[in-house]
């Protein structure tokens, strides 16, 4: 694990999370899940403080929505442990249940119904007091923006408005803790802006968020993101920090044949990753190395170079290069060729 790693914090004796009056939303630790041989979600330990966004990121089959069904009383733990709200996952998942919220991006809803109609039948599902129900339901829709559309039947709204629909219903009981599962899933980046606005919302109010995403700049919106790969977390930090913690030097290389340059530098011994970004390539070389030989052995090759500058990452430079980190280690453990020094700066 990297430096930017930030490990767990507040627990009682023996490592195991603490009980309800604890200031984390959620802790985990050790938290594993396997289905027969297969491990899905390794040995993860993070804590969310309450009234924090915390996103986990990485691609498709890291683990993201496995460690999210743990979480949410869905799925039990092979080993370790985790609490929510207090709650032990494996104890309580009743209780869990009661009181979080949970939206994915496979959005929960009625399409015969109305929108009014969906909310009001999640108010039901959740316990919402009958006495309460009309507020809440007012209050929800003039949150969503949705007033224009109450009385709109669900298959007919458009996939921004099913989204903020979708949020309504899974906060209808008020919930101090809101799972969201790839909840931004095909919805355009206005509509991804809007629907984070509403989240911001709810966070100064005191909810807690956990969000899984695969979106490099939604990620961004996180008060604090844990870097999944491969059922591993392999980095958590807020965005800031794990761009200064990037384990070297980004630079920008802009040629005429970017794919030939990425496929020259890889396996350079300076190099730690190289990738392509339309008409540049982003490479993440050892902190100590010299731009110029980098150049060099460019030129050298027969291809031109346009420019070549440092420049600050991106989280996508940031995760890319930690995972080709982890793959080289990997391939060095297997008895593969040792690159575990370009990726240590060693």
């Amino acid at each position: 694990m990297s430096d930017a790693v930030r490990l767990p914090e507040g627990r009682g004796a023996g490592g195991t999370p603490r009980g309800r009056d604890s200031a984390n939303a959620v802790e985990t630790a050790g938290l594993t899940k396997q289905f027969g041989h297969f491990t899905a979600v390794n040995d993860v330990d993070f804590y969310i403080p309450r009234g924090e966004i915390f996103g986990l990121l990485g691609p498709n089959g890291a683990g993201k929505t496995t460690t999210i069904r743990m979480l949410c009383g869905l799925l039990k733990p092979t080993s370790g442990r985790a609490s929510v709200l207090g709650y032990d996952v494996a104890r309580d998942p009743e209780e869990i249940k009661r009181r979080i919220g949970y939206m994915s991006q496979k959005f929960a809803l009625y399409n015969d119904l109305t929108a009014v109609e969906n909310i009001r039948f999640y108010a039901e599902v959740y316990g919402v007091p009958r006495a309460q129900r009309a507020r809440r339901v007012g209050e929800l829709l003039a949150m969503a923006g949705l007033e224009g559309h109450a009385t709109t039947l669900t298959r007919s709204l458009s996939g921004a408005w099913r989204q903020r629909l979708a949020l309504a219903c899974a906060i209808v009981h008020e919930p101090p803790m809101l799972f969201l599962d790839e909840a931004t899933a095909g919805v355009d980046p206005v509509a991804r802006r809007e629907f984070w606005d509403l989240i911001y919302s709810m966070a100064a109010g005191g909810t807690s968020v956990l969000a899984t995403t695969h979106y490099m700049d939604e990620a961004e919106y996180c008060n604090t993101i844990g870097m999944m790969y491969d059922g591993e977390l392999i980095a958590v930090a807020s965005p800031d920090t794990l761009k200064e913690k990037l384990p070297g030097m980004l630079l920008l290389i802009t040629c005429p044949e970017p794919a030939v340059v990425e496929h020259l530098l890889d396996g350079h011994p300076d190099v730690i990753d190289a990738a392509v970004h339309g008409v540049q390539v982003h490479v993440t070389v050892r902190r100590d190395a010299d731009p110029g030989a980098i150049e060099r052995a460019i030129l050298d090759a027969g291809t031109a170079v346009d420019a070549i500058e440092e420049t600050l990452p991106s989280l996508e430079d940031v995760f890319i290069t930690m995972v080709a980190q982890r793959r080289r280690a990997s391939s060095s453990e297997a008895g593969g060729p040792d690159l575990t020094r370009a990726a240590t700066g060693d």
